[in-house]
């Protein structure tokens, strides 16, 4: 069983640097687009751009009632926020040029049908946007219901063999081959795949943190995966 996602809140680094890397990949100007898992919507709002059309969907209620306060407050417009309760996206075939969907899949009860519900709801020609978390970094991202450790983000836990982790682990975690062969299993031909560079959000502003980004977390990506929370892959669904 899969424990439910936290979102990143308004103003984390994660979002900026989500946003560098996807516009790098992607062209978002007057495009429709769907925001799968947007939460409280920090993300989704990241990328309102004029011309551009934004659904985005959750399955906790009271993120998406946050989220149309949000925008009401704002006065921003191009996006709608809906509340999805799973299963069957209630969007006709092809509907989006440009999926995304950001730490998302490691939460779903079946990775293989929320893919195809993705995949089905964008045009061909379209392109998915998916971020994932990363086997190989040093700390469980989401944490794990260990047994005798109160404290739950031990170090190297998500490096042990996938029958251990699937036992005490709150969500799924990938690799960069595994994510991309579950990727094209489901007819995604598959671009650029990032190593996304640990945000350090967790940590309060301060001279750790600045040395940090500054010595060994420099950029949003990097060729090192045991420096990386985790990875980006862009895709484009066969004409």
């Amino acid at each position: 069983m899969v424990a439910p996602g936290e979102p990143a809140e308004f103003g984390q680094e994660i979002i900026q640097r989500r946003h560098r890397l996807a516009t790098a990949l992607a062209d978002f100007s007057g495009r429709n687009i769907l925001d799968f898992g947007c939460g409280n919507g920090a993300q989704t709002v990241a990328f309102v751009e004029p011309g551009c059309r934004i659904t985005a969907v959750d399955v906790s209620a009271s993120r998406i009632a946050e989220f149309q306060s949000y925008l009401a407050a704002n006065g921003i417009t191009g996006v709608n926020a809906l509340h999805y309760g799973g299963g069957t996206l209630p969007f006709s075939a092809g509907e989006f040029d440009l999926v995304m969907s950001y730490d998302v899949l490691e939460h779903v009860p079946d990775e293989g049908a929320a893919l195809a519900e993705l995949l089905r709801v964008l045009r061909p020609g379209g392109e998915l946007l998916i971020s994932v978390p990363n086997k190989w970094w040093l700390f469980e991202t989401h944490g794990a219901n260990l047994p005798l450790l109160p404290w739950n983000r031990v170090p190297f836990f998500s490096w042990l063999p996938a029958p251990l982790h699937r036992r005490w682990a709150r969500a799924r975690i990938y690799t960069r081959r595994r994510i991309t062969r579950l990727l094209e299993r489901h007819g995604l031909a598959i671009g650029a795949r990032r190593y996304i560079t640990a945000p350090l959000d967790v940590l309060g502003n301060g001279l750790l943190k600045r040395l940090l980004q500054g010595l060994i977390f420099r950029g949003d990506t990097t060729h090192l995966p045991f420096l990386a929370t985790a990875i980006l892959i862009h895709g484009r669904k066969p004409e």
